[in-house]
């Protein structure tokens, strides 16, 4: 009979232990699901920080790079307006010739004014020719004014540039010198349009000043 009770005395011990570690044990994955959805919610709003940081300042840096390159394009406009000068001031049996043709293609920076859809930088600049009183080449080729003209060693503003591109060759007329001392050049069929941008020195093949 005592060892009757002691055995009931064990099982009802046992059974509050296994109670107080069911009790215990509770809380604690309580206390760790807890835990785990704490770190999910910092994980994702840290996430979401980070995204919305590289986004703002992804468009900071595209700002800043704009800001550079319109500063840089203004810079080139001005330098080229001075050399322009320097350059007239030096070959003054070319100025007034010079300057009507640069001015003349100057007009019609973002258009067409040929007409044709393809291949009409050489039609370009004889039309520029004839209207400021010059001979043209009468080609439709860029290469056409290899051939043309008094040729000139260098840059001049005023001066016909013929240079090579994908596809074949390419014909302007300088109308200033970049920083780099490369040609500022007016043409046709820029972009399907005339434009008025600088070009490497190593693109060219001629220098010619207008008949």
């Amino acid at each position: 009979m005592h060892q009757f009770c002691a055995f009931r005395r064990s099982l009802v011990v046992l059974a509050l232990c296994s109670s107080a570690v069911a009790v215990s044990a509770a809380p604690a994955s309580a206390r760790s699901h807890q835990h785990h959805l704490r770190r999910h919610a910092h994980a994702h709003f840290s996430g979401h920080h980070a995204r919305r940081h590289y986004a703002l300042h992804h468009s900071r840096r595209h700002a800043a790079r704009q800001s550079r390159w319109d500063a840089g394009v203004a810079h080139i406009r001005a330098k080229g307006v001075v050399n322009a000068n320097a350059s007239l001031a030096g070959k003054a049996s070319f100025s007034a010739g010079a300057s009507d043709v640069v001015s003349e293609a100057r007009r019609y920076l973002g258009g067409n004014p040929t007409g044709r859809g393809s291949l009409w930088c050489a039609r370009f600049m004889n039309m520029v020719l004839q209207r400021t009183g010059h001979h043209g080449t009468g080609s439709d080729m860029a290469f056409s004014f290899t051939k043309y003209g008094q040729r000139v060693a260098g840059p001049q503003v005023g001066a016909i540039v013929v240079m090579g591109r994908r596809g074949g060759g390419h014909v302007g007329v300088v109308s200033g010198i970049d920083a780099k001392g490369n040609p500022i050049v007016i043409s046709g069929n820029n972009g399907n349009r005339v434009r008025e941008a600088p070009i490497s020195r190593g693109r060219i093949y001629a220098y010619v000043m207008p008949n």
